[in-house]
């Protein structure tokens, strides 16, 4: 890249820097405050302001007494107090301690988090600058800090700097300081309804911030979706976009990072110009997540916008490269929401005018009433004040539920959890089969998940939102009523020898396209329920295997087929001629002929023998008798035998 056009990509984001400048020197930022009273000693008793850490939780709605303690080293808390022997831990019987640290030299989570490792019950900051209260920030997606920031759990608050060194003076005489740090009074409770919203971003790439509140948003769904169907709260969500030099609108930059000619805006999301997504397609996502809220709420169902937000970041990530309108519409769909009209809400993106939807959020930015402007992402507003503190379920439904007039708290806010059922409304967008009712919903504690199920031991696969696919297998069916979209088909019989067909299997193929065995038909009331199961036997017993052999299922077999004038010989899977056939079956008979002659002429060549031979003995006798006859032989007539052999 030549050094004008860095110069160039430089000079452009200065100038988008310095717009943001302007607009913050401009900004009307609050800080949001609670009381802190000292109870003792009496000489530095009274009430006084302090500045709401924007991490860890604050108690709102409550109150937390406590005694605090200025360690004598370590004081800025920027280093572990466990090398240096110091440790916080309450002691039984005494009030919970608050650390007080100094200002600088580090940022102030870290102070909180070494202050809280060391047993602290909640952290004072003391300012080391003579100004205005500020409100301590989490610092912006440092890689380190991540690993901290969220296990804050303990509230923090920064003091100006004359209070802490009354503070300080009055620890080091030996006085026991004790305080009250109030939060009932953070946010206003006027009648029985709270108005919140959340200032949130589509962009699943930028840091640890995102992944916290991509992460929050998924475990408040279920109690925000009661607190809105109930009626107690009414939500609205916000998105902040910027705009570009209207010098630079032509740019390749602000055409990559703005719509509507460079009037919204929003940054890269991997801070790079020549890959990945850009920031206008974040934009596309900002609005397209507003006109789901509006199209939602003007079905009575504003609570839908949670489902879709939760849903949106599972299905599609930008890592995964599915972050597009093809992946959204999809999400829209399984919610039951009217496509077309959000397109209609979203507008013309490549237009020169004022887009509506996005005009009305850089107006609601700009502070009104008590609540400042809107500059931090991700930024809560409960009744009009910004809410300070870890974006953590718990801590928010505190905060929200101490929004309300007192005595008129749903129960909801009297419970230590919130029990939900999301998957009795619309299945949860999830999958479901129409007939037998198998679902991939499950209902957690942070909501539901779409997640394809185990049934009778068969687990379904596929995205949990609209398809789960199950093998076809054999079961026994012995008392049951229906295994439709299980793991077989539900038929009727109408007759023993009919099979109606009434669904189909879960895999989606139609009854003719099978070639399938009935393993066992089960007799329920008046219903047949038959198990039916895949078994293509040309290719699981490997039949019909010679060259011109074609081989085709039958109910519960198979056949085989030889091409052309060929026969099929199945004890030896070959095919042969019919004429070869035909010539072998005639000389089989010849054969067959010539023996039973042969065999004949030999009997009869044994007969002729016999009488031959017995004809012979009886003229030897003859003989014989006339010149010695035996003693046993009686005297024979004297005649002669005329036969003659």
């Amino acid at each position: 890249m030549g050094r004008s056009v860095v110069g160039f990509c430089l000079g452009f984001l200065l100038l988008l820097f310095w717009d943001s400048v302007v607009f913050l020197a401009m900004a009307r930022f609050v800080v949001e405050k609670n009381s802190l009273t000292v109870t003792s000693p009496d000489s530095i008793k009274g009430t006084h302001d302090s500045a709401i850490g924007n991490f860890g939780i604050p108690q709102y709605g409550g109150s937390m007494a406590g005694t605090v303690v200025y360690p004598k080293q370590n004081q800025k808390g920027c280093k572990v107090f466990d090398e240096f022997g110091i440790s916080f831990k309450t002691k039984a019987g005494a009030l919970p301690t608050f650390a007080l640290v100094d200002r600088g030299d580090c940022f102030f989570a870290l102070k909180v988090w070494n202050a809280q490792n060391a047993g602290a019950s909640a952290v004072l900051v003391a300012d080391n600058i003579e100004e205005a209260l500020i409100t301590m920030d989490s610092p912006q997606d440092d890689g380190s800090s991540a690993k901290y920031i969220e296990n804050i759990t303990i509230p923090s608050a920064l003091i100006d700097k004359d209070f802490g060194k009354k503070l300080k003076h009055a620890i080091s005489g030996g006085d026991m300081v004790n305080v009250n740090l109030d939060w009932r009074e953070a946010v206003p409770h006027p009648d029985d309804r709270v108005e919140f919203e959340l200032w949130t971003n589509s962009n699943d790439e930028c840091g640890t911030k995102c992944d916290m509140l991509m992460e929050f948003v998924k475990n408040f769904k279920g109690a925000a979706q009661i607190l809105e169907k109930g009626g107690y709260t009414r939500f609205t969500p916000h998105y902040i976009t910027w705009y570009c030099p209207q010098a630079f609108t032509v740019s390749k930059q602000c055409k990559s990072q703005c719509i509507n000619h460079g009037r919204y805006c929003a940054p890269d999301p991997e801070q790079d110009f020549s890959q990945g997504y850009e920031g206008k397609d974040v934009v596309i996502e900002n609005l397209r997540q507003l006109c789901v809220f509006r199209v939602a709420n003007e079905t009575k169902r504003p609570w839908v916008w949670w489902d879709y937000v939760t849903d949106f970041q599972i299905r599609c990530p930008m890592k995964e490269k599915k972050y597009n309108k093809g992946c959204a519409n999809t999400v829209i769909k399984s919610l039951g929401l009217d496509s077309k009209k959000i397109e209609k809400c979203m507008g013309d993106l490549d237009a020169n005018s004022e887009n509506p939807v996005l005009k009305e959020e850089q107006d609601a930015q700009v502070g009104k009433g008590s609540r400042g402007d809107v500059t931090i992402l991700p930024t809560l507003v409960v009744n009009n004040r910004q809410y300070r503190g870890k974006l953590e379920k718990g801590a928010v439904l505190k905060a929200i539920c101490s929004g309300f007039e007192e005595t008129t708290e749903p129960a909801v806010c009297l419970s230590d959890d919130v029990e939900t059922n999301e998957c009795l409304d619309n299945n949860g967008g999830c999958w479901r089969d129409k007939v037998s009712n198998i679902t991939a919903c499950k209902d957690t504690f942070r909501g539901r998940v779409c997640e394809c199920p185990l049934v009778n031991g068969v687990q379904f696969k596929g995205d949990g939102y609209s398809s789960c696919e199950g093998e076809l297998r054999q079961v026994d069916l012995d008392g049951a009523r229906s295994i439709t979209g299980v793991v077989g088909m539900k038929l009727e019989m109408d007759t023993p020898s009919r099979l109606v067909w009434i669904s189909r299997a879960v895999n989606a193929i139609a009854l003719q396209d099978l070639e399938v065995m009935v393993s066992k038909v089960v007799k329920v009331r008046d219903t047949y329920i038959v198990c039916i199961f895949y078994i293509d036997e040309c290719k699981e017993k490997k039949s019909c295997q010679c060259p011109e052999c074609s081989c085709k299922n039958a109910w519960g077999s198979y056949e085989c087929n030889c091409s052309g004038d060929l026969l099929y010989m199945r004890d030896q899977d070959t095919c042969i001629s019919k004429r070869a056939s035909e010539a072998k079956t005639a000389w089989a008979a010849v054969w067959v002929i010539l023996i039973g002659l042969a065999m004949i002429a030999g009997v009869a060549y044994l007969i002729y023998k016999y009488r031959l031979r017995s004809y012979m003995d009886s003229e030897i006798r003859a003989i014989m008798a006339q010149y010695m006859p035996l003693d046993s032989q009686v005297e024979v007539p004297n005649h002669v035998s005329e036969d003659r052999a």
